[in-house]
């Protein structure tokens, strides 16, 4: 005999004979993730060292690895991302006193969890640690329960197929062309809900490609040794900037999805496509070996330093969304860090070593963008986020601006060194930048503190018409300064 959680959650209306029951699967059917896959994320970001107990938990078995990791990962209902079209369907049959049943492979405390939150299943089963409910385990249950073709069932994957076999009705939701038709032939489909066709635009989206704008750093380098005609190593800077795109992307995937329950909590990041269900957790899971795998490919060719460079920027950016980013200041030091690693890569690439002044200006710089990203959130939001209080935003803003205005007098500095007079052929013009990075930064400033800073403030300025009519201009003294 199987042992699966069988719990009565509300007293069953009369059913109806012409309406047998409806048996309603969880993960990809009621909710668009997959719980299974949610809680393991969790777990990793709570104790890494978890990796290392979960194939002894599965020895055991699947359903008891889902017991496991259930014991200790919370589960907040409320937040997860769900299928409304469907869900008003069944609270529709439900309101016709149909009864409706729960039928899940994820552990049965999860589901007890859900059930009671939505308060709409007459039944719950679930896997209890023992009886992983599944497939053909699944099937026998609901037969022995409700008998052959006693029930209809709505599902979503293949592993449905087996359920689909012996029930009266089948309801697909988001389902495949094959597993459409195969579907068709096991069951009389009564209805399909089907989610909006996503273009590739939706698989690019947590890549955040418009990130890679920062990667342009890579050429600081080159350009600021005034090397930038030599076509050699124009290219390699050039597979330093698409290396350093891939492991970014990576990192966001990673970030992403370590982060699923915090960012449905924010008024903001509950868009982005896993935590609001738009993308299948697996395609972020897939995405990273093979951003990691091509950003090592088109690092090697550059240098080995490159390839170093990159992966420790990588292993930083890991390490930042598993613990850093909660630990106040240190956050932002090491988003300053991750700056500067970008224009070390550069130097790696194209074998110029950045000169103090350059690495002094950039330290001094990024930190100041780095606060104005901290801050930019308390004052959008007004609420505590990563260790920061509101009341925190004053100290924050004299830190920032005070780092941005020391990096305009590193500048200054730099003007006058025999460095400059040896590069520059005119380092009198390099003085009209003082005022406007000066003028940039406060704008950056004034920005976050009006609550208008939303990104990243290199991806804020590509977006805001000052910032981008600001740089241009101090690009072209830039070049006329040569």
């Amino acid at each position: 005999m199987e042992a699966v959680e069988e719990v009565q959650l509300v007293g069953s209306p009369e059913q109806s004979v012409a309406s047998p029951p409806l048996v309603v699967d969880l993960d990809g059917t009621l909710v668009k993730t997959d719980l299974l896959l949610e809680s393991l994320l969790a777990l990793l970001k709570r104790g890494p060292h978890y990796l290392f107990v979960l194939p002894l938990w599965l020895l055991k078995g699947k359903a008891y690895l889902k017991q496991q990791i259930a014991r200790r990962v919370a589960l907040d209902p409320g937040i997860l991302p769900y299928r409304d079209e469907f869900l008003d369907y069944l609270r529709a049959e439900r309101a016709k006193g149909r009864s409706i049943v729960l039928a899940t492979a994820s552990d049965d405390e999860y589901a007890h969890q859900l059930a009671d939150h939505l308060r709409l299943f007459d039944l719950v089963l679930a896997s209890d640690g023992i009886a992983n409910l599944s497939g053909e385990t699944k099937r026998n249950r609901l037969v022995s329960e409700f008998g052959e073709k006693g029930f209809d069932y709505a599902g979503n994957d293949r592993h449905d197929l087996a359920v689909w076999g012996s029930a009266r009705k089948a309801i697909a939701v988001n389902p495949g062309a094959q597993l459409s038709s195969n579907v068709a032939r096991l069951a009389q489909v009564e209805r399909v809900f089907q989610d909006p066709r996503k273009g590739i635009v939706a698989y690019l989206a947590p890549l955040r490609p418009q990130h890679w704008l920062k990667n342009f750093l890579v050429f600081v380098p080159l350009f600021a040794a005034h090397r930038s005609t030599d076509s050699v190593l124009l290219g390699q800077a050039f597979l330093t900037f698409l290396a350093f795109g891939c492991f970014a992307s990576g990192g966001y995937l990673i970030n992403d999805l370590l982060d699923l329950s915090a960012d449905r909590r924010h008024p903001r990041k509950q868009l982005r496509a896993f935590a609001s269900g738009e993308l299948p957790l697996p395609y972020g899971l897939v995405m990273i070996p093979v951003l990691v795998g091509l950003g090592c490919i088109l690092a090697t060719p550059a240098s080995a330093a490159v390839l170093g460079i990159a992966a420790a920027y990588f292993a930083l950016t890991v390490t930042y969304s598993l613990y850093v980013k909660k630990i106040v200041l240190l956050d932002v030091i090491v988003l300053a860090g991750l700056y500067n690693m970008r224009i070390l890569a550069g130097s790696a690439a194209v074998d110029v070593w950045p000169s103090q002044w350059l690495l002094a200006f950039a330290t001094f710089l990024f930190f100041s963008l780095a606060l104005a990203k901290r801050y930019g959130e308390l004052a959008a939001n007004h609420i505590s986020a990563r260790g920061y209080e509101p009341n925190d935003e004053e100290l924050l803003a004299s830190m920032g601006i005070a780092s941005g205005y020391v990096a305009i007098l590193v500048l200054a500095l730099y003007i006058n060194s025999t460095t400059a007079h040896i590069l520059y052929a005119r380092p009198g013009l390099i003085w009209f930048l003082c005022p406007l990075l000066l003028y940039w930064i406060s704008h950056i400033w004034l920005a976050a503190h009006r609550g208008q800073m939303h990104d990243d403030p290199l991806v804020f300025a590509t977006s805001d018409c000052v910032s981008r009519r600001l740089i241009l201009v101090m690009l072209t003294i830039g070049v006329l300064a040569l």
